[in-house]
């Protein structure tokens, strides 16, 4: 940690027996912050949160571990079946509710709007709290009402709902009123589909959540989100390092590319901060002003929220291969991310 300076008030000396600092390290110091950024709501977010997807069963005391380490952001779904677990992690940890974020998502065959606010009350029962700091679509698509989440016809093909986001968005707007929910936000959704919705509404999302890496900067559209007053949190914010992507069913052949972790820019990066490429990439979507959810390795994500040098941002930034490996569009019979970038090469297959 000491470059041979000391520092301390009004005392200060170099200490010879100590080596020079190289001309490539950062000397500033690599200090942890704890940022946060200001939704719509005048809520804050916290800039680092932890992802719930996958892994049921390991929930429980992952959570429970992220927030006695210092994440305050938790991530689960509906779809992901963990909210109990997720309910159970936040306990656990013994730190204060109102010290938490917690944003779930609504599933699509719960957007018909006489549903939405008794899936949101089945989501706080499993939670075990009696509101989420922020509820969110998870897909601008609708599917069939009932209990099965992945409906299909005798073909096999997805059975698409009676009833449109918008109509799903005014629900969410009314459970806002009853408290259990602290804002609204939409995940997955084009361009064009909020713009139909703040057309239609006038209410604009606290947040957007969607791919966001090094890979899919989506440059444009994020600055156009940040420009309606929309936070972005990044879901798979290391790119294809999740296996998922290559596995399911509607695997793009860009999921097989070389891992974001693994670009010589990024190795060269990390010398300056004694950091890992995962932790480097992280940073940059902080430094960038978004929410990062990363699954994995509590420990060492705790240590992403630094600064990174604006030269070192632009490194990052000729990485961007609008590569998007979230795409299951042909499974859910729904062009999704119709208007933006990384839409090619979508595969028919099945999530389920």
């Amino acid at each position: 940690m000491s470059s041979g300076v000391i520092s301390n008030g009004s005392r200060s000396s170099v200490r010879k027996s100590f080596p020079p600092p190289r001309s490539n390290f950062v000397t500033r110091g690599l200090a942890t912050r704890a940022t946060s950024n200001t939704l719509n709501t005048g809520a804050k977010i916290p800039a680092l949160g932890f992802g719930t997807f996958q892994d049921p069963d390991s929930q429980e005391e992952t959570v429970s571990l992220a927030l006695r380490k210092g994440m305050r952001l938790i991530d689960p779904a509906r779809v992901y079946n963990v909210e109990e677990q997720v309910g159970k992690g936040i306990k656990k940890s013994g730190i204060p509710r109102e010290d938490i974020f917690v944003g779930t998502k609504l599933w699509c065959n719960d957007y018909h709007p006489e549903d939405v606010e008794c899936a949101v009350d089945n989501s706080l029962r499993d939670l075990d709290t009696p509101y989420v700091e922020l509820l969110m679509m998870h897909y601008p698509c609708t599917f069939k009402r009932g209990a099965d989440r992945f409906p299909r016809d005798a073909e096999g093909r997805m059975i698409r709902g009676e009833t449109t986001f918008v109509d799903t968005w005014k629900a969410m707007e009314d459970v806002i009123k009853t408290g259990k929910v602290k804002a609204i936000g939409v995940s997955n959704f084009s361009k064009g589909e909020i713009e139909t919705m703040l057309e239609k509404t006038g209410t604009v999302p606290a947040v957007h959540q969607m791919e966001v890496h090094p890979y899919l900067q989506q440059k444009e559209f994020n600055k156009w989100l940040k420009e309606q007053g929309i936070h972005v949190v990044q879901f798979s914010p290391l790119g294809n390092m999740n296996d998922f992507y290559r596995q399911t069913g509607w695997s793009k052949g860009t999921a097989h590319m070389k891992r974001v972790i693994d670009q010589p820019i990024l190795k060269e990066i990390v010398v300056k901060y004694g950091k890992s490429t995962a932790q480097v990439v992280l940073a940059w979507g902080i430094n960038s002003g978004r929410s990062v959810i990363p699954k994995s390795v509590v420990e060492q994500n705790l240590e992403v929220d630094f600064e990174l040098q604006p030269k070192d941002m632009a490194q990052v930034s000729v990485l961007d291969a609008k590569a998007r490996f979230n795409d299951p569009s042909l499974d859910y019979e729904w062009r999704l991310n119709s208007d933006l970038e990384g839409i090619d090469g979508t595969v028919k297959g099945r999530t389920h």
